[in-house]
């Protein structure tokens, strides 16, 4: 099992930039993917931007493209998703997530994944 932490929440106004982290620990050779989901009060857990440990390769929503970038230190334990140009939309508990399965497709689903962190919030005001 890996352990996620998650770190570098707090509060910004709209416009600002964050730097979200993920530390990773325990039996972390079994990833695939990892990647960040939000949550909203009262909306479901969507996927922000995801990254195969392997290759590097990146996905990002649609409504975060352009202003997240996901990327990961080059022992892989660490994952960070910079977050610029903040808006009150963005405001979310943010979880890091990681999966081990074989799929043949992008890992975009909450039951990708088999490891969570327990959520850091970000608070976006206007």
């Amino acid at each position: 099992q890996v352990q996620l932490v998650e770190s570098g929440g707090g509060s910004v106004q709209a416009g600002g930039s964050l730097r979200l982290t993920c530390e990773a620990s325990g039996r972390t050779s079994g990833r695939y993917y990892w990647g960040w989901f939000r949550q909203a009060p009262g909306k479901e857990r969507e996927a922000v931007a995801n990254i195969y440990i392997a290759t590097g390769s990146t996905y990002y929503a649609d409504s975060v493209k352009g202003r997240f970038t996901i990327s990961q230190d080059n022992n892989k334990n660490t994952l960070y998703l910079q977050m610029n140009s903040l808006q009150p939309q963005d405001t979310a508990m943010y979880y890091c997530a990681a999966g081990s399965s074989s799929l043949f497709r992008r890992p975009l689903n909450v039951d990708d994944y088999n490891s969570w962190g327990q959520g850091t919030q970000l608070t976006v005001s206007s």
